[in-house]
């Protein structure tokens, strides 16, 4: 963060410097220009510069200034822009006539000593012009910090959310596999519960390796879905039936991490475990226009609430799957919950098809 701000202020005053050079090389050329449609001689050239670089160099202290009294009252900053811009232009007319008198005039020296304070007027009009340019482009940088800092605590508390809406499943997971562990030991099944620390150990390390906040591909998604079904499999044996049709096209298709689990989770809870015979869950993806289609369908007993309060406030895996979704996603996706024919309930997901690069 140091690093950053050092950088910043760098480049900050590269900026200024560079813009220093070129609003006053502009101002000699633009003169210079004028100066042609009148007989001048050569020389004139070079009082012009002289001219340029003094108005370069009676700025710069005006910069600093300024600095000084950045954060003073309103009325203050007006009375000291005023004073120094007058300050400033009086000093510029003396040296620009000195210098023209000297050596454009061949030495020429005026009755009075005010004629140096000639043109004291116009010159005061530009130094006023670059006093307002210089807070111009001060308030416009402070107004892109502000920008910035708003876009990064924007994204931070996304990122926030996010990681809440991920890490909320693993202790609501971790809860329903430890009670089925527990209970495969209480009843002697040593070998199963065994089984099923192993798929845990690897699900959970799949789960850690995996940035919340980032998107994976599909088929990566599907690799640690099947590490969660392997546990659930232990669970149910031959009750469990899981067929995954992924289309070859969207295989490599980004979705966020873990989504489906807590989907799976809940055909399991609401479906196949009420069933003695056990029950089915389909899992498809395709391609629909230009958006990812995922269905997760099972052959439950189906709900008896109605679907649109089920969709809209479910449990915690439905809930939590479309709080996510809307965080990433804003309006760009759909979430829906329909019938299962002949039986059961069915999620479709519709999101944006992001390829893998």
């Amino acid at each position: 963060m140091l690093n950053n701000w050092k950088q910043l202020l760098e480049d900050r005053n590269r900026f200024f410097w560079v813009l220093q050079a070129a609003g006053w090389s502009g101002y000699a050329l633009v003169h210079y220009i004028g100066s042609l449609m009148h007989e001048m001689r050569d020389i004139y050239a070079l009082i012009l510069l002289l001219g340029a670089y003094a108005g370069f160099l009676l700025t710069v202290p005006l910069r600093y200034l300024y600095r000084r009294i950045w954060d003073a009252s309103p009325w203050l900053l007006i009375l000291v822009v005023l004073t120094a811009s007058y300050f400033g232009a009086a000093l510029w007319a003396v040296v620009d006539n000195a210098t023209y008198w000297e050596i454009y005039k061949f030495g020429f020296s005026p009755d009075s000593n005010w004629f140096y304070f000639k043109n004291t007027i116009a010159k005061f009009y530009i130094m006023l012009s670059w006093s307002g340019l210089y807070f111009g482009i001060k308030y416009y940088q402070m107004l892109q910090d502000e920008k910035q800092k708003a876009l990064m605590a924007t994204s931070m508390a996304h990122q926030a959310q996010l990681k809440m809406l991920r890490y909320q499943l693993n202790p609501h997971f971790l809860f329903n596999t430890l009670n089925a562990i527990s209970t495969l030991i209480l009843v002697k099944e040593n070998d199963l519960a065994n089984r099923m620390m192993s798929k845990l150990s690897l699900f959970l390390r799949f789960s850690l390796d995996n940035e919340p906040i980032k998107k994976i591909p599909l088929e990566r998604e599907l690799d640690a879905l099947m590490l969660y079904l392997d546990i659930e499999k232990v669970r149910f044996d031959d009750r469990l039936k899981v067929t995954v049709d992924i289309d070859d096209d969207v295989k490599q298709a980004l979705v966020p991490s873990l989504f489906l689990q807590p989907l799976i989770e809940n055909s399991i809870k609401y479906a196949i475990a009420k069933l003695e015979e056990g029950g089915e869950i389909v899992i498809r993806a395709q391609r629909f226009s230009e958006d990812l289609l995922i269905t997760v369908a099972d052959n439950g007993p189906g709900c008896t609430k109605p679907l649109e309060s089920l969709s809209e406030s479910g449990g915690v895996g439905l809930a939590n799957t479309r709080e996510r979704l809307q965080a990433l996603y804003g309006k760009n996706y759909s979430f829906t919950l329909t019938p299962n024919k002949p039986r059961g309930l069915r999620i479709e997901i519709r999101i944006p098809l992001e390829q893998v690069e």
